[in-house]
């Protein structure tokens, strides 16, 4: 992004409007932090391995689809399935990261569990899929960039999600009034 924004910033051309942030890059930033043990309810360990992501411009939104796998002493043997949810991002000043936000489980399946077993999961899906998803960094700008973005008095702004990645507005720093 930093030599976009320099040659763009030299060349007299008017300033740079977005970074774009692709399909690719968030996918490795997510898997970096799986597989990830989630108890549920004291008993059983829930493992939760690298989401693949999907883009879902239409709703400004990521999909997440997730292989579970359910274990613990009390099981007989190992349960594997799959999550799916999607989720909304924002910025965070603080660190310089796009994270994940709103998370919503749309399924939470695992085969052959036995019915007692599968509502208790119905019970915790949502607060497993949170603490999987919810404030996931997916993007860290780099220190390189922004002091470039400062030195053209911009920051990052608005986020949206595009078919090509995930678009994050350069907008023009506040005047601080003197």
């Amino acid at each position: 992004m930093s030599t976009a924004l320099l040659s763009t910033a030299c060349s007299g051309k008017s300033l740079p409007r977005h970074v774009m942030v692709s399909p690719e890059k968030l996918q490795q930033a997510v898997a970096a932090h799986f597989p990830r043990p989630y108890p549920v309810a004291g008993l059983l360990q829930m493992q939760l391995q690298a989401p693949r992501l999907q883009l879902l411009p239409a709703s400004d939104l990521l999909k997440a689809q997730l292989t579970a796998t359910l274990s613990g002493p009390v099981l007989k043997q190992s349960y594997d399935g799959r999550m799916e949810a999607d989720f909304a991002l924002r910025y965070e000043a603080s660190d310089r990261t796009v994270r994940a936000q709103r998370v919503k489980v749309h399924s939470l399946a695992l085969d052959g569990l036995p019915p007692a077993l599968t509502e208790m999961l119905n019970t915790y899906g949502p607060s497993i899929a949170e603490q999987a998803l919810g404030d996931l960094v997916l993007y860290q700008m780099q220190e390189k960039d922004l002091a470039l973005m400062d030195a053209l008095d911009m920051q990052p702004g608005a986020m949206r999600v595009t078919p090509q990645g995930l678009e994050i507005a350069l907008e023009r720093k506040a005047q601080q009034p003197r």
